[in-house]
């Protein structure tokens, strides 16, 4: 059995993570320009200024998208680059860019899907408080009206927020990300209610000027496996728990307002005055309809005996991330009981110790048998009545890791930092195998 005929076989990327380019042609700053100066905050002290140079090399890199067959590529739009002072004026080289971009990708038949943001806040924007001031919901607004203008008539496919878990947690929580902040829990609700309000605001934009369009947001999530019929009940109640001590990071607590209309009621009651004030009209405005829920999915947990905790000894990555084959199927089959909308995966994939072999070759066997192991999962979650609507492998090329900088390398392309040369990897074309079969021969 493969999967549905419009089945979207695709791959994922993030404007800072590859663009490069990072002052030309009036783009502004944004706060991982600003924050990859600050000393000892990224590995080896690199930084995204020249990133993967897709700026200048998108047409090659969209060739090679359908050298390899892609139905579909995400993508997010840098803020920065189209607004440079986060609202205001319109920066039209900025446009000019996306637009060449999209124009490319439909030459060849690729539809894209656009993120709207993808970690990368305007400077001049954190400088007015961030996602803790609550205007932040106009910025966003105004942003995502300016895409949906320039953009709306070509592109029908959006996310809102790629993970708001991780962008808040380590940019606000820990600071080990952008914007290095380290609030307490009281301004941290504050920032989830502010994305929450923004992202409903953004899907009334995105359906008052794109006629026709899909709207979802993405979440960042460890879905719990069962490790035996007896753990399901258990381990689908611990995946939705969302009490106030890991709030930010319970799957309950950024899609239950989104789809239900409501805060978690066990976080409201431990969080108490620390939440945030909300009208009903903050609530009507969250849940807005989405048309899908997008899931990033690496590692997961398994749950068992009464608990959920990783096994000892467990495969891992070369980032040092456990592997679980059944990651994608029940991160599919949780969600869908829940929420019952389709699903997205719209990123899944590996970091492994990649490199140019005598051959001219990048074998990477370990990354093949990794996707073969999760994407069978996923075929099985379509086979027992889910809706999954697409599959987009992170990341379409090796690029900046954030905080990790450009050590940790994930694509089906292989990227050589200090020519740019791009050469694709034995995955790039098993996958484009997977791709042809649809699924087939997994």
């Amino acid at each position: 059995m493969s999967f549905k005929k419009d089945f979207f076989w695709g791959a994922a990327t993030a404007a800072y993570q590859i663009e490069g380019a990072y002052n030309e042609d009036g783009k502004g700053l944004n706060i991982w320009d600003e924050f990859c100066t600050a000393k000892g905050k990224i590995e080896r002290f690199e930084n995204g200024n020249a990133a993967c140079d897709h700026y200048h090399r998108y047409k090659e890199d969209v060739k090679l998208m359908a050298e390899m067959g892609l139905k579909a590529y995400r993508f997010s739009i840098s803020w920065a680059r189209i607004l440079p002072e986060g609202s205001g004026r319109i920066n039209s080289k900025g446009i000019e860019f996306y637009n060449n971009l999209i124009d490319e990708l439909l030459k060849y038949n690729i539809t894209p899907f656009v993120t709207l943001y993808h970690w990368d806040l305007p400077y001049v924007l954190h400088q007015k408080g961030g996602w803790l001031n609550p205007e932040s919901t106009k910025w966003f607004e105004e942003y995502t009206t300016v895409v949906a203008k320039n953009f709306g008539d070509r592109v029908k496919n959006f996310i809102t927020f790629n993970e708001p878990s991780v962008f808040m947690m380590l940019g606000y929580g820990d600071g080990t990300h952008a914007p290095g902040l380290t609030m307490n829990t009281k301004d941290i609700l504050q920032v989830g209610h502010n994305i929450h309000m923004a992202h409903g605001k953004a899907v009334r934009v995105l359906r008052e000027y794109v006629k026709d369009c899909k709207v979802g947001i993405t979440v960042a999530t460890q879905p719990k496996i069962p490790l035996t019929k007896d753990d399901e009940e258990m381990a689908y109640d611990a995946y939705f728990y969302s009490g106030l001590g890991g709030f930010a990071w319970a799957q309950s607590y950024w899609l239950d307002p989104i789809v239900f209309g409501h805060y978690p009621e066990q976080l409201l009651k431990e969080a108490g005055d620390l939440f945030p004030a909300f009208s009903a009209g903050d609530m009507e405005l969250i849940n807005e309809k989405i048309d899908f829920i997008g899931l990033n999915i690496y590692e997961a947990q398994y749950c068992g005996k009464g608990d959920c905790n990783l096994k000892q000894g467990y495969p891992h990555t070369e980032l040092g991330w456990g592997t679980y084959d059944k990651a994608l199927k029940w991160g599919v089959l949780h969600n869908w009981k829940r929420y019952n909308l389709p699903i997205i995966i719209t990123e899944n994939g590996i970091s492994t110790h990649d490199w140019v072999h005598l051959d001219g070759k990048v074998h990477d066997s370990n990354r093949i048998d990794f996707l073969h192991r999760y994407l069978k999962g996923l075929k099985e979650s379509t086979e027992m009545g889910c809706q999954v609507d697409g599959y987009f492998h992170w990341s379409l090329m090796d690029n900046f890791e954030w905080a990790k900088g450009y050590n940790p390398r994930f694509g089906l392309i292989y990227i050589n930092y200090q020519t740019m040369e791009r050469t694709m990897k034995d995955s790039a074309f098993w996958y484009k195998e997977v791709i042809q079969s649809n699924g087939e021969n997994l």
